[in-house]
């Protein structure tokens, strides 16, 4: 499963308390269609107001996840981690050690 370090965890509160989502809402990791410029399956991030049932919800430091479960297999053995450079916020996917 999907985890997500402190860092991407306190990205992601920044980013859903500055912006104009309802209390509640979450970030939410979906597949993207494949447009053939990166190697690899595309996901994108996304601010939703609530969960479709069957996605997974992965718990970080004072956020919650929720992943599709199309992009699920991709990301089971994958850390989110987060820097700030220059007030932009970079999101990766690293595998777990």
């Amino acid at each position: 499963m999907l985890t997500i370090t402190p860092e991407a965890s306190h990205a992601i509160r920044g980013i859903l308390d500055t912006s104009e989502a309802p209390d509640g809402s979450m970030f939410r990791i979906s597949p993207q269609g494949q447009d053939g410029s990166a190697p690899g399956p595309s996901l994108t991030i996304s601010v939703i107001d609530s969960p479709p049932p069957d996605d997974q919800i992965v718990e970080g430091e004072e956020v919650a996840v929720c992943v599709d479960p199309g992009a699920a297999e991709i990301l089971d053995d994958k850390k989110l981690d987060a820097t700030v450079e220059g007030g932009k916020i970079n999101f990766s996917l690293e595998e777990k050690a």
